[in-house]
């Protein structure tokens, strides 16, 4: 997540649009070019054209950064319920099953510490089990079986949880409590699952860098009174604003990418490991992440 700071390099936001900014340099030249030479061939191009082909862009990229910063805000809110979720499966645990179930609870909790770190890994197409984990081998054996290493995880603790109430009943409103806390685990990593992979229709791209670059054309063809060393600054000036736009939106999309816009699952999991093992309470706990200059991921 890109942190509010005034540290973000302009070096970085170069990057984005260098390949883009290239381009429209060369095809500014081009048609600066192609004025010059064929000018006195060519009808007049009013301003009005350019001007609502702009128009018609900053519309197109106003709802592409709305929709964009829609599905972000989701998956924020869906790991701020995994946050509340994690919290509750050790309380509940502490609270229902008698003191001489604390391995169990330790187990239980240190399964959803893993669960956390398994499932931002996952969602960012790294290796869910390549951490140092709190897993026998026999455990890591059977996990990198399954293909939804979480998943594996759920499944792991429900089976110690039945496992404990059988041997020491607990009431039944204590059990349901207990099942929808883990069914609310399991809902916030399949709504994360499916806005990453969930696709943003490519075609709107497409789309509007076609419109973007028939403006800088238009554009060009309708400032050819003005001078070369003037007017390709300009277009490259307002096609980098145009792009730099499109993709920061473009980044917001896919908020699971290991990219420095991504919601920070990584430091969201180690506050839930710190927040757990004070529960638990445990005197040596983990440094919270420090942010990578401009950006914690």
């Amino acid at each position: 997540m890109i942190l509010n700071s005034s540290r973000i390099p302009v070096r970085y936001m170069l990057s984005k649009v260098k390949r883009e900014v290239i381009l429209v340099a060369i095809v500014g030249l081009i048609f600066n070019a192609f004025t010059y030479f064929l000018g006195d061939r060519l009808p007049d191009m009013p301003l009005g054209v350019p001007a609502f082909l702009g128009t018609a862009i900053s519309v197109l990229l106003s709802f592409k950064m709305s929709q964009s910063y829609e599905r972000w805000w989701e998956a924020r809110k869906i790991w701020g319920a995994i946050v509340n979720d994690s919290r509750s499966l050790v309380i509940q645990l502490q609270s229902y099953l008698d003191a001489g179930y604390t391995d169990t609870i330790r187990y239980v909790a240190y399964k959803q510490i893993a669960w956390c770190y398994a499932l931002g890994d996952s969602l960012r197409g790294l290796n869910p089990l390549a951490r140092q984990l709190d897993f026998t081998s026999e455990e890591l054996k059977n996990l990198s079986l399954h293909k939804n290493v979480p998943l594996a995880i759920t499944q792991m603790q429900s089976q110690r949880i039945n496992k404990v109430t059988t041997e020491q009943p607990i009431p039944e409103f204590y059990r349901v409590q207990l099942d929808q806390t883990l069914v609310r685990l399991v809902d916030s990593m399949g709504k994360a699952e499916r806005i990453n992979t969930t696709v943003f229709p490519v075609t709107y791209r497409l789309f509007l860098h076609f419109a973007i670059y028939l403006f800088l054309i238009t554009l060009s063809i309708a400032i050819q009174d003005v001078h070369a060393v003037f007017e390709i600054p300009l277009l490259v000036l307002i096609a980098a604003l145009f792009f730099l736009a499109d993709k920061t939106a473009y980044n917001l999309q896919d908020p699971f990418r290991n990219r420095p816009s991504d919601t920070p699952v990584t430091a969201i999991a180690r506050n839930i490991e710190i927040n757990i093992k004070q529960l638990l309470g445990e005197e040596e706990l983990p440094e919270p992440l420090k942010p990578k200059t401009f950006f914690i991921l």
